[in-house]
Formats: structure tokens, sequence, C-alpha cells
């Protein structure tokens, strides 16, 4: 649960900030009147994120075991591409965000009368897309592990009620929170958690034969930590850990932790680093 409550409360976050800052700028901009739009939009992604869901909920259910396993598999490693994309793009982008969406607003306010309701589709509607393709994931190896496969969901949606309260608190300037350490740490653990979605996404097509290596294990500590253990429960429920994982699994597991957490490091200290002054620029340049 605690996985899926940290994708919800990132995830909504992302996308509840969005909204914040889009209202917020239109207020302040004596332009309260296009506000219509933007909920518009809100609820369009809305919208669109449940309908994507319930297709891959109930899409495959008339799929064969080994099209289902090949299906969820793909789709695992799909969602773990696109949330890897997201912890890359926020590290990079969290601390101008605000005023690339303020750009968009004004292109889109001069650009025509939807143009303002497709910034607000884009920018929620890519979180919820995201959002519901990850849950599904982990829903779905909950109940091929014959786990509660309600979990996931109420931990997502505590973290998306988290989220909207957080972003209501800004809104209203109750609450200072710095955003760039926010999704730093956030990012490191979804780092974590991704690559044990990846792990289950790859076993998931050795099920299904398209990769080999099903029986041939790295470790099985099924002895010391029971499946259905409480450290068996919270271990799976973070870090999607499997107590008898393959050596492909064990494999890919380390080839995504280790240079991924790497660039994450470069990539957030690169960040950080304050731009040299244009007069000192220029001096190095004729250096």
């Amino acid at each position: 649960m605690l996985a899926n409550y940290l994708i919800g409360l990132r995830e909504g976050l992302e996308a509840s900030l969005v909204v914040v800052i889009l209202v917020a700028y239109l207020v302040k901009t004596d332009r309260a009147n296009l506000l219509p739009r933007v909920w518009l939009g809100v609820a369009a992604a809305v919208a669109v994120s449940l309908g994507f869901g319930a297709l891959l909920t109930y899409g495959p259910q008339g799929l064969t075991f080994e099209a289902q396993e090949a299906l969820g598999g793909t789709l695992s490693i799909v969602a773990v591409g696109f949330v890897t994309w997201m912890i890359f793009w926020m590290a990079r982008t969290a601390r101008t965000l605000s005023t690339e969406l303020k750009g968009a607003v004004d292109r889109a306010v001069e650009g025509g009368r939807l143009s303002l309701v497709v910034v607000a589709v884009l920018a929620v509607g890519r979180e919820g897309l995201e959002t519901a393709l990850f849950l599904w994931s982990a829903t779905s190896a909950a109940t091929r592990d014959n786990a509660s496969t309600t979990e996931p969901l109420i931990g997502a949606a505590l973290g998306l009620a988290t989220a909207v309260v957080l972003a209501w608190l800004f809104y209203k300037g109750a609450l200072k929170l710095n955003l760039a350490k926010f999704f730093t740490w956030t990012g490191f653990m979804l780092v974590l958690v991704a690559a044990g979605v990846l792990s289950y996404g790859v076993h998931d097509l050795q099920e299904a034969g398209i990769l080999p290596g099903l029986h041939d294990l790295a470790f099985d500590v099924s002895g010391t930590i029971p499946p259905d253990s409480l450290l068996g429960t919270l271990l799976k429920g973070t870090l999607n850990f499997s107590p008898a994982t393959t050596w492909l699994e064990a494999a890919v597991w380390l080839l995504y932790v280790v240079p991924v957490m790497t660039l994450l490091v470069r990539q957030i200290r690169t960040t950080r680093q304050p731009k040299p002054a244009p007069d000192a620029a220029r001096k190095e340049v004729a250096a």
C-alpha cells in the first residue's frame, strides 16, 4: 500500500500543483472568467484517465493465461518507462515549472477558446494516464499473488487525497514546502518501486514463455520471509519484492537501479548548480 500511496501522492501533487498554478495565475492577472476552461480540461483529463484504467482492467479478461501474462509484463515495462521519464522530468523542471506553465497559459489565451482547455488536459492527463498504468500493474501483481487487490487502490486514493489537500493549502498560502527536495527524495524512492515493477514484469514474460529462466532461481528466502508474513507483505507492498527471484529478475533489477540512481544523482547536481552570470560567461568564452 505504501508504494501505491507514494505513486498517488507524487502524481497527484504534480497534477494538483499544475491546476493551482493555472488557477492562481489566471486570478492574479484578472482573467478569472477563463477558469471554467481550466476546469473543463481537468474534468476531461480525469475522465480519460478513468476510462483508460477501466480498459486496462476489463480488456484482457477474455485472453488466455499466457496472453494475459505477456500483456501484463509488457505494460509493466511500459509503466516503468513512463515513471522513469517522469522522475527525471520533474528533477529537471521542478524549479521552473511555474514559469513554463504561465508561458503556456499566455500562449493558450492568445491561441483561441479551446487552447486553455487543451493545456489543462495535457498537463493533468499525462499524470492521470501514468497513474492508471502504474496502478494497474500493481493491482495485477497483487491478483497473481492472491493478495488484496483493493490495497493498491486504497493506497493510491489516500495518496491522491493527500495531494489535493496539500495543493489546496499551497493555494491558500498556509503551507510552504521545498518542492525540489520533495520530488528529489520521492524520486529516489520511486526508482526502487519502479525496479520492483520492472522485475515483476520480467517475471510475467517468463510465465508467458517469452523470456527464459523461469525456474532458475537466484535465491529463495520463502522459508525465512514467507510471502504472507508481515515482513513479506511489507516488502511486497513497498518494493514489489519476491522471496523467490529468478536470475533474470535479479539482473534486471540491478541493471535498472544502479544506472538510474547514478543518472538521477547527476541530474539533480546539475540542476542545482547556479548558472554563471552573463559577464562571467562572456569572460569564459573570451578566455
